[in-house]
């Protein structure tokens, strides 16, 4: 099953931004066992290569991804320390670069857009899937009108999205949400406040059906 099968399937992704994790394993575990199994480790957080090589570690049945990749040198960095995607927050001067290291290494890539042009531009490069960042700028109803242009391009709102609207997204026409703090919190990662992470992961993942 690919990425993207699995998106389609649990529609939710967790993206964590905290300044330090734990055990990033243990955080993945916790995260599968609320029903997220695709999980996005981003570059904002200190001594990232290290983190994912610790998720990739044993068998969590976490699907685990770099993400805030913004250069093919952090690209080639994130794949080769276990990434098995990867996510931009937008499209950089290097955006081409990121997506033929993404793709010689064999891994799908979510690139970041807003605007019409950008999901264009996102497509053409070879993005498997477009995040729409930030989406609660915009709410769901853009996003009917983005499938409007673009039925068959997958689309993945970030930032704002919570248990509150995640559901209206999906009925919008996204292919999964990114659920972010309202999930993993920083204060909850640092503690290593596992089954808290997995109730909430549990609770976001109630609203989506």
């Amino acid at each position: 099953m690919t990425t993207l099968d699995l998106l389609r399937e649990d529609k939710v992704l967790s993206v964590v931004r905290a300044p330090a994790i734990d055990d990033a394993r243990d955080l993945c575990a916790a995260l599968v066992a609320g029903g997220i199994r695709v999980i996005e480790l981003t570059f904002t957080t200190p001594d990232l290569p290290r983190h994912l090589e610790r998720a990739a570690s044993g068998d969590t049945g976490a699907v685990v991804g770099a993400g805030t990749v913004q250069t093919a040198a952090q690209a080639k960095t994130a794949v080769d320390a276990g990434a098995q995607f990867l996510v931009t927050p937008g499209q950089g001067p290097e955006a081409a670069e990121v997506v033929a290291a993404a793709h010689a290494a064999g891994v799908p890539i979510v690139l970041g857009a807003l605007t019409p042009s950008e999901v264009m531009t996102a497509v053409a490069l070879g993005a498997e899937a477009v995040k729409i960042f930030p989406a609660h700028q915009f709410g769901p109803k853009y996003f009917k009108d983005l499938n409007g242009p673009f039925p068959g391009v997958p689309l993945v709102p970030s930032g704002g999205v919570n248990a509150g609207n995640a559901k209206q997204f999906l009925d919008a026409g996204a292919l999964a949400v990114s659920a972010g703090t309202d999930v993993v919190s920083p204060a909850d990662v640092a503690a290593a406040n596992w089954s808290t992470i997995t109730s909430k992961a549990k609770a976001f993942c109630a609203t989506l059906s």
